[in-house]
């Protein structure tokens, strides 16, 4: 049964437009058509606000109270993929973090399971072990360690969706980054104090992103760029960004988008186990985090991932960026599809039904994934 779909605005290549319909027909988008060539006879939904694609997040820790490490399971992230769902998040991809390698494993293992069970589960985010001590931030460094041949054939051999992988370029052998590229994996560079030339070196074999761009990286001085300098002058590679107030300053925010354009930046959340949940305290390997102030903070004072949800960051994007909310949106939708090789994020004929509607503060008041309503969780 099809469904029209009348909102007063509809995200449509990179900007809000007016006077359009969407056409939903078993849970894909049939057509994006002018409200004026609808027949008259068919039962119009009118939408007050504005339709957007559902939001795509690359980096999401945890949710609904659960931090993906603990529970690499089907029903862990059928947990978290509801929690993210009920705030705007279609599609994202779990992120798991520096741990023992049984972790990992089960990691892996959870998503091929899921795939075709949890919707919204778009693949994995592999967010170490493979990276430098000196810039782990909250991440056990006792569970750092370099990515052997049997771990690289693990990794070579996912395929349940999309893998991503976070690692220090200067930790790996000369050859693996283009290995797992030709697996089909992407690869980005984070937690790292790889060097400028270094970084090239790894764009030449594949690595084509940079994870939480400032954040956890060597940084950009006059004799040498390091990570954050290889990021703003690469040609085409991407960065996902934090933007929550917190993890960068909002001047180097604006630098970003400057050199990069809402194409190549990508917003995540980085978002821990509060987000959607009840919690304002967790614990992360042992160590008690606290949320402050709107961002999740260990004893020691150091970030510990972020706790916002992807809606959140395309409302502070426009805030503290200066950007409009076209450019916030299409950070959060298409351009993060792109980086990680998907055709998705957009509200376009055959493109899932994944939609968020937004109100006029550009809070999320409904969304669907395959055209179906998604409730928050309770």
């Amino acid at each position: 049964m099809r469904r029209y779909l009348c909102p007063e605005r509809v995200f449509v290549e990179g900007r809000f437009r007016s006077d359009l319909a969407v056409v939903l027909a078993d849970g894909i988008i049939e057509s994006v058509l002018p409200v004026e060539s609808l027949p008259s006879d068919v039962a119009r939904e009118v939408l007050a606000g504005s339709l957007a694609p559902g939001f795509i997040d690359l980096q999401v820790n945890g949710g609904g109270d659960l931090l993906f490490n603990d529970e690499p399971s089907v029903e862990g992230l059928r947990h978290m993929a509801a929690a993210h769902a009920g705030l705007g998040t279609t599609g994202f991809l779990p992120t798991v973090i520096t741990d023992r390698p049984a972790v990992l494993t089960a990691a892996l293992q959870a998503v091929e399971r899921a795939s075709l069970k949890v919707p919204g589960i778009l693949g994995l985010h592999v967010e170490g072990p493979f990276i430098e001590p000196a810039k782990s931030g909250v991440h056990d460094t006792r569970q750092i360690r370099q990515m052997d041949e049997a771990t690289l054939e693990a990794l070579s051999g996912f395929r349940a969706g999309r893998l991503l992988i976070t690692l220090a370029p200067e930790c790996v052998a000369p050859g693996m980054i283009r290995r797992l590229v030709d697996a089909g994996a992407t690869v980005a560079a984070g937690h790292t104090n790889a060097t400028f030339e270094q970084l090239q070196a790894a764009m030449d074999e594949g690595l084509s992103g940079f994870t939480h761009l400032f954040n956890a990286m060597s940084q950009l001085t006059a004799r040498e760029p390091g990570a954050v300098g290889a990021a703003l002058a690469a040609g085409s590679a991407w960065a996902s960004i934090i933007v929550d107030g917190h993890h960068v300053h909002p001047a180097a925010m604006r630098l970003a988008y400057s050199c990069l354009g809402p194409k190549r930046l990508v917003l995540v959340s980085d978002a821990m186990p509060p987000v959607g949940g009840q919690s304002t305290r967790f614990m992360l390997q042992g160590r008690e985090i606290t949320v402050e102030a709107g961002h999740c903070v260990s004893a020691e004072g150091k970030l510990a991932g972020a706790a916002i949800a992807l809606a959140d960051a395309v409302r502070e994007a426009h805030r503290f960026m200066g950007v409009t909310i076209d450019q916030a949106v299409q950070m959060a939708t298409e351009s993060p599809a792109r980086a990680v090789g998907l055709d998705g994020g957009r509200v376009a004929p055959g493109q899932p039904a994944d939609l968020v509607l937004l109100n006029d503060r550009f809070e999320v008041v409904a969304t669907w994934i395959a055209g179906q309503p998604v409730l928050p969780l309770t």
